[in-house]
């Protein structure tokens, strides 16, 4: 008994520790831009520094294949380069127009392949967008806005008590949204001492999964509403998420993408403003306070949300997505979902139709109208949503901004990006004078 013991105590430890850290990989290779900042002048030169490392050593006789140029576009150069002493500096070069320039760089050994990569940013608060103001835009969001308020809200809200704390209690909540017995579902999570509090609208990035609530900004004296975009109960299983991405819905961002009355996001962006209206009906708001965050495709909705409702008075995009989408138009990077990278996916004339719908969707629109302070974060290494698209959209904004880099962040965010977007919004929030 004492050998069995023995055995299994050691066998345990193994399974304890088969795996490295998420962040750690047997080989590691670090691609340094030559500016601290990551960002240079028009017509001056970046370069990168590359080193490849093993147990934290450059490491001899290796060959690096690297790609170079601007964002998401075609390679200015590509190649191979066998490295004697693991390291290299790589000749960027410059650019002509404000925008953004990367090196990515692959190691292949033993059958796995490493990578990494840097951006260096060229003058990109210079950066002008490409997409197009339609001239009824004000027009159709507001008669959209004012179609779906003439519907009833027909609230309905489910006490979770598994969820609720001593000082909060949690709720499902839905609402009817974009058209009679159409829903649109959230958690909802409430102080339960009486009183008027600040409240925050939570958005949600792509894809389809259970949501939980934000407890904490409760706890903390803030209302807060997390919800869905899919019409569909947010405490199911995630199975249950999952089977629907996997089918009906694994594209649902393309769908009625030829037409702006059917495209997807109408019914998305309406219900946004739905739970707005929720929130402002709530006896415990203050009355004066809302604010609205998210990330990636909750980055677009936020600004989304406060372009089109002057209620807003904090806004908390990270890496926002949807921006500037028409960019590969003008030769340069476009936001999520790539929707014009490869126009050769579209039948013939269906191009016209689908810039026309997205130039009502982009979420650099919206951002043109924001009064509200807005608060951004975001890196330079983004290889889903392109800096280039978040840097259109933050240029337009005539409303108190600032940003948060995380250069060398991709399609991510580090703790310390969640922690101040967090104190911002608790901040803004809490403040007597929201304007300040």
């Amino acid at each position: 008994m004492q050998r069995l013991f023995l055995f299994l105590f050691t066998f345990s430890g193994f399974l304890s520790i088969a795996q490295p850290p998420p962040d750690h990989q047997w080989i590691e290779i670090i691609v340094t831009p030559n500016h601290a900042d990551w960002t240079y002048k028009i017509g001056e030169d970046a370069d990168f520094q590359v080193t490849v490392l093993k147990s934290n050593v450059p490491l001899p006789n290796v060959t690096i294949h690297y790609v170079l140029g601007e964002e998401q576009m075609k390679p200015e150069v590509e190649q191979d380069v066998f490295l004697e002493n693991g390291s290299i500096l790589i000749k960027g070069g410059s650019m002509e127009k404000p925008g953004f320039k990367r090196c990515q760089v692959s190691v292949e050994l033993n059958g796995k392949t490493y990578s990494a990569w840097a951006t260096a940013g060229f003058e990109p608060e210079k950066i002008e967008p490409t997409v197009k103001l339609p001239f009824d835009f004000q027009t159709f969001w507001s008669n959209a806005v004012k179609e779906n308020r003439e519907l009833p809200m027909d609230t309905r809200m489910i006490l979770l008590p598994e969820r609720c704390t001593e000082k909060v209690n949690v709720y499902e909540v839905s609402l009817q949204n974009w058209k009679k017995g159409a829903r649109l579902y959230g958690i909802l999570s409430l102080p339960k001492k009486a009183g008027k509090y600040p409240a925050v609208l939570k958005v949600p990035g792509a894809g389809i999964r259970p949501y939980y609530g934000d407890v904490q900004f409760a706890e903390d004296g803030i209302i807060s509403f997390e919800i869905g975009i899919h019409g569909i109960s947010v405490t199911m299983p995630q199975k249950n998420y999952d089977d629907l991405l996997a089918g009906w819905n694994n594209h649902y961002w393309e769908d009625g993408i030829h037409d702006k009355d059917e495209y997807f996001y109408k019914r998305v962006y309406l219900g946004c403003i739905k739970a707005n209206d929720f929130l402002s009906s709530l006896p415990q708001w203050d009355g004066k306070n809302l604010g609205v965050m998210g990330s990636s495709q909750g980055g677009a909705l936020s600004l989304v949300t406060a372009g089109i409702d002057a209620r807003v008075t904090a806004v908390a995009p990270v890496h926002p997505a949807m921006c500037d989408m028409t960019g590969y138009l003008e030769g340069r990077a476009g936001g999520w979902p790539h929707y014009l990278k490869d126009q050769t996916k579209w039948e013939w004339g269906s191009h016209k139709q689908i810039v026309e719908t997205i130039s009502y969707y982009d979420a650099l629109n919206f951002a043109r109208s924001i009064q509200a302070p807005v608060w951004f974060s975001f890196g330079y290494n983004d290889n889903v949503v392109p800096p280039t698209s978040i840097f259109a959209a933050y240029n337009v904004i005539k409303s108190k901004k600032e940003k948060f880099l995380a250069l060398e962040s991709a399609h991510w965010v580090y703790p310390e990006q969640q922690k101040a977007q967090r104190d911002w919004m608790t901040k803004m929030l809490k403040k007597k004078n929201p304007s300040e």
